[in-house]
């Protein structure tokens, strides 16, 4: 049986990161070593709110180009082919990853780079990244990439060209303090502002 990553609490990458200080929290509470318990206590109450993934209900409505993360608009960069949204997420915030919109996935190309802190413009053009290209039904296309940081070190993507994805759907995670950049068309009307605070899936980023 697959599993169903809409539904387990926890992006699963994570587990390793979560299951160690959980084990030793337990060992340390029985044998009732005070000077492990809440040092590892405390490790994995971090662990567990870092790789969280909260349900979420997705925001609906017609022509709707929602955050495909948590974070904090780090940039609204206006070119003559579209608006770039740039979002932030730190290690407060849930890492995991969402489609803007329903549709289906052209193409995905990854890109092996450099950890800049991912909070700055460089980090767009310098760092490691994953670029997903989404076609809608309607034959919008939207491009969104992953970007990695200076403490991320791992870009996770689960889906695969030709995969067709709802709007809101999980696509994969960043594992640490990252980025990601939505490139949006020209016809799309931008709904956000620079340093505003989102959350995938359910704030709207424009509107078609």
């Amino acid at each position: 049986m697959s599993l169903n990553r809409e539904r387990f609490p926890f992006v699963v990458e994570g587990m390793p990161f979560i299951i160690p200080p959980a084990v030793i929290t337990m060992i340390a509470g029985v044998w009732g070593k005070s000077y492990l318990l809440f040092p590892f206590l405390a490790l994995t109450i971090c662990m567990c709110s870092f790789f969280r993934n909260p349900r979420r209900r997705i925001t609906d409505g017609a022509g709707l180009i929602l955050s495909p993360a948590d974070g904090t608009i780090v940039g609204v960069k206006k070119e003559a082919g579209g608006t770039t949204v740039s979002i932030f997420m730190s290690v407060f915030n849930c890492h995991v990853n969402r489609a803007p919109a329903a549709g289906t996935i052209k193409s995905i190309r990854y890109r092996r780079g450099m950890f800049l802190p991912a909070n700055k413009g460089e980090a767009s053009r310098q760092n490691e990244q994953n670029a997903f290209q989404l076609q809608t039904p309607e034959g919008l296309k939207v491009r969104f990439v992953q970007v990695a940081g200076i403490i991320a070190r791992r870009i996770v993507c689960y889906m695969r060209k030709g995969d067709q994805v709802k709007r809101g759907g999980i696509v994969g995670a960043i594992l640490f303090g990252s980025r990601v950049d939505v490139y949006l068309p020209p016809r799309v009307a931008v709904r956000v502002h620079e340093g505003e605070r989102v959350k995938g899936g359910k704030s709207v980023l424009g509107m078609i």
